[in-house]
């Protein structure tokens, strides 16, 4: 499996994403000389009655998922060859885009499970950002469903999500195209800023609304004795970006040179 760290690195923010559902052979190819008994004892393990039932589910789920996002994307071009504009795409596929945003919270449940050897807390922290933006900044400031830094972030999404999900089905499948590969290790170059760049917008475009009318903000004095204020909170989650997006982005960098290697063998697309 990848390192718990990738899937923060990739997924946080929204620009891409991963739960570590990777076989070691993605990652580093088999020492030479491997005995015999090891390849039958990891092959034994690999039969194993629940673990056969657990990867028929998560290659259910990836297909279903692969299948949502694919839905919206065709939902965003129609809608754009309908309009002949970008503006007003987002409530073309608002319902579909909450459903399977809201719908990756599974994987967490993956992992509390232990069907998916991944961190929790990781996991957990960049499903939980991308839903936050669904519901809790989106969703719930419908004034900034017009802007287009909106559209900008779910194009980011949905190529993404698209990629993510055939690369953990074909994964589990053990039988990884090329092509999926080099994507899900390339295009977050560009789709990585895209998102990054659409979530800030979004919650700086928000911002106005949320300190006008105290969206979710808890003021004193309370029976609780205890304040929260939403508005505050945006800035100091649009000011966590600075720190974190360099580091993670070019921990993708290195992941990418790890996985495929410093100069790309395009006769291996498959």
């Amino acid at each position: 499996a990848e390192e718990a760290s990738t899937g923060a690195a990739i997924s946080c923010f929204g620009a891409t994403g991963g739960d570590q559902r990777v076989p070691a052979r993605d990652m580093a190819a088999p020492a030479p000389g491997a005995g015999k008994a090891t390849h039958n004892d990891a092959s034994h393990k690999r039969k194993k009655g629940p673990g056969a039932l657990a990867t028929a589910y998560l290659v259910i789920y990836n297909v279903v998922m692969t299948a949502g996002w694919l839905v919206i994307a065709v939902g965003l071009v129609r809608a754009y060859l309908a309009k002949g504009s970008h503006h007003g795409l987002y409530y073309s596929i608002e319902k579909p885009l909450k459903f399977f945003q809201t719908g990756a919270l599974l994987e967490i449940l993956h992992c509390a499970v232990g069907i998916v050897p991944s961190s929790v807390v990781l996991t957990g922290f960049q499903v939980m950002s991308r839903v936050f933006l669904t519901w809790a900044v989106t969703h719930s400031v419908r004034e900034v469903q017009n802007e287009d830094s909106v559209l900008l972030f779910v194009v980011a999404w949905t190529v993404t999500e698209i990629i993510r999900y055939s690369f953990y089905t074909f994964s589990l499948l053990n039988h990884l195209p090329y092509l999926i590969r080099w994507a899900r290790y390339t295009l977050f170059i560009v789709l990585y800023p895209m998102g990054v760049t659409g979530e800030l917008l979004t919650i700086y475009a928000a911002l106005p609304y949320v300190q006008k009318t105290g969206l979710y903000s808890v003021t004193l004095p309370n029976k609780y004795n205890f304040s929260f204020d939403y508005y505050t909170f945006l800035i100091l989650t649009m000011v966590s970006y600075i720190p974190l997006f360099p580091q993670l982005y070019f921990h993708m960098m290195r992941q990418r040179k790890k996985v495929l290697g410093p100069a790309e063998d395009y006769s291996k697309v498959e």
